[in-house]
């Protein structure tokens, strides 16, 4: 892990409170204003103006620092990779999107704009993501709430990641030939994964099971970026067929939303809107 120190006022604090706000907050830690939790970093804002980032690679979180890239696009190697984005929000469906990069695609993509999509706004996200649905062949997939929560009784969320990812890598390979590189962003072991697909009629075998993809492969982060747009479209939609502002993450501001919601809605339309067996469901209705 890399350590970095800076000063910063108090406007720049909320400006870095609103760059990760699909983070995960802490308020809880003495003498801070909050602490931002991420798979590969951990960033503190002390009250004395003193931030703390602890981080993996420091050039994601700023871009004055040379960015390390695990491959790197002047090879332009053809690739498919694929990534999910919903699964840590109480509101909202999954989405999964398979991407393939081609080496006559690079040229056609803003690559100095792509990175992990958890460090991107979505206003970025929602710039560049009909670049990339235009110039590049992928496969995305959406599993509403109400589906969810009714595969959900049987089968648990890395089940449902799995069964989607392998249904993407397929939707591609039958519509297109596939490069030699595919890669999935892991989120379980390989013999894991491969165990939930079993009945499957078709699994789709040809993977590299890679952690943190995200940041290392072109393709995977495409396919990040996609899922994300798609995600902030679902929910818009939602917002607009229940006239509501559904909230992002799963943190206490959604359980205050989340019961505006119910007593609005009423509690058997959770069923439509959100992941009914996150925490949230039991927080919200208790208070009701």
């Amino acid at each position: 892990m890399e350590t970095k120190v800076i000063k910063m006022s108090q406007f720049e604090i909320n400006q870095l409170k609103k760059r990760y706000n699909r983070s995960t907050f802490r308020y809880d830690v003495p003498h801070t204003h909050f602490q931002i939790k991420g798979s590969d970093f951990t960033i503190t804002a002390y009250k004395s103006g003193k931030v703390v980032y602890q981080v993996e690679d420091l050039s994601l979180h700023f871009p004055n620092i040379e960015k390390k890239e695990t491959v790197d696009p002047n090879t332009k190697k053809s690739m498919s990779g694929s990534d999910e984005v919903g699964t840590g929000d109480y509101f909202g469906p999954i989405t999964v999107c398979a991407v393939i990069i081609e080496t006559n695609d690079y040229d056609k993509i803003p690559i100095g704009k792509i990175m992990d999509s958890k460090l991107m706004k979505d206003e970025t996200i929602s710039e560049i993501a009909p670049i990339l649905t235009q110039n590049l062949k992928y496969s995305l997939l959406t599993l509403d709430n109400q589906k969810y929560n009714e595969v959900h009784k049987t089968n648990n969320i890395n089940a449902i990641k799995a069964k989607l990812h392998n249904q993407a890598f397929l939707h591609l390979k039958k519509k297109y030939d596939l490069p030699s590189i595919n890669i999935i962003d892991q989120f379980t072991p390989k013999n894991l994964y491969y165990n939930y697909l079993k009945g499957e009629k078709e699994v789709f075998n040809d993977l590299i099971f890679e952690t943190k993809a995200e940041s290392k492969y072109l393709a995977v982060a495409c396919g990040a970026i996609i899922a994300r747009f798609a995600f902030l479209k679902a929910l818009e939609a939602m917002s607009l067929e229940f006239n509501f502002d559904f909230p992002k993450g799963a943190g206490a501001h959604v359980d205050e939303k989340g019961r505006e919601f119910v007593k609005i809605h009423g509690p058997e339309s959770l069923y439509r809107v959100a992941k009914v067996h996150f925490k949230n469901t039991e927080r919200i209705l208790d208070q009701i």
